[in-house]
């Protein structure tokens, strides 16, 4: 098997995901009609009223061995393309 530039630098896997998890935290007022001042009739979930992000975790992983490898690509990072990746996944096996 020919060795891509996408190979996962363990274990030589093609099978890579780009995974990005965040976690928030999310505020509703409470007021006479509902919780949230956006909920008027019922309580609806994505109605709050703040949302504060505490995590974010981005990485590329290999569903094959599992690793991990640190990738930031939120909207902040507008350059990432195949030419990134490639860097990235190289770095690690250096």
């Amino acid at each position: 098997m020919v060795k891509q530039k996408t190979d996962c630098p363990v274990c030589g896997s093609r099978n890579l995901v780009m995974k990005y998890e965040a976690s928030y935290v999310y505020s509703y007022a409470i007021d006479s009609n509902a919780p949230g001042t956006f909920n008027i009739n019922e309580f609806l979930p994505f109605m709050y009223d703040n949302r504060e992000q505490k995590d974010i975790k981005q990485y590329i992983e290999c569903n094959q061995c599992g690793t991990q490898i640190p990738c930031y690509f939120h909207e902040q990072n507008n350059t990432l393309d195949s030419k990134s990746i490639e860097r990235v996944l190289n770095q690690k096996k250096s």
